[in-house]
């Protein structure tokens, strides 16, 4: 993404240390982005309805609202909108809890800013060209599933679900490579754009997100299966 392409994207920071939050606003906009600053949850919430984002850059341990309670309104408001963590709670627990709220991204404080920049972009972008990178068509069904690829969206058993774009991107990678193992080396690279054997535990977290609005029982899956040390299989177990 060039700065051209950039300046058009507005971000939401939510960040209430102060230093922190101007610096990141000084370098998102000397990388084209167009930023509002929020320091507690309340005005995050605030500006959130009063304007349109492209993407949220969230703190955890901020004032009134936390960051897991505003990323949760977010998401009902808005299931597709980018949501990237950025905080100093570390801990496996609340890295699980943030994802399982449905956030894309993870990121714990100490950061490289070029890190961050460049977790930005690649939302940004699966955002804008997602629809693009598909060979299967935009509506797939096989048994009671049906996936609505254009409108991000998950019908089982005659209920529908919205898809994050995180989401809808991995289950769709699964199915155009089905009946073959994936491992999560390659997930992480193909759909996260990120290569680093650290981040298995976000692929772990966002498959048991797809089996619970695909799955009859989440626990014994018969559509997306684990392969023990090599990754996942999707199977069509009902055909077209």
């Amino acid at each position: 993404m060039n700065s051209e392409q950039s300046k058009y994207n507005k971000i939401l920071v939510v960040e209430d240390e102060e230093s922190l939050a101007i610096g990141l606003e000084y370098n998102l906009t000397e990388e084209g982005f167009d930023v509002t600053l929020a320091k507690d949850g309340r005005q995050a919430m605030a500006e959130f309805n009063a304007k349109h984002f492209e993407l949220i850059v969230l703190d955890i341990m901020i004032p009134y609202l936390d960051g897991f309670e505003v990323a949760k309104q977010i998401r009902t408001i808005d299931p597709q909108m980018p949501i990237l963590i950025l905080t100093a709670r570390t801990s496996a627990e609340d890295r699980v809890k943030g994802l399982e709220l449905g956030v894309d991204d993870y990121l714990t404080k100490p950061f490289h800013l070029e890190e961050l920049i460049l977790r930005i972009k690649g939302m940004l972008k699966r955002k804008m060209w997602y629809r693009s990178i598909s060979t299967i068509k935009n509506r797939y069904k096989t048994g009671e599933i049906e996936i609505d690829f254009e409108n991000l969206s998950l019908t089982f058993e005659s209920k529908s679900k919205s898809l994050t774009v995180h989401e809808a991107m991995l289950v769709k990678y699964l199915i155009e490579n089905k009946d073959r193992i994936i491992s999560r080396k390659e997930l992480l690279e193909n759909v996260w754009q990120i290569n680093s054997e650290v981040e298995t535990r976000t692929v772990d977290i966002f498959i048991a997100r797809l089996r619970k609005l695909m799955e009859k029982d989440p626990a014994h899956p018969v559509y997306i299966k684990s392969v023990r040390g090599a990754g996942y299989i999707f199977s069509d177990s009902i055909s077209n």
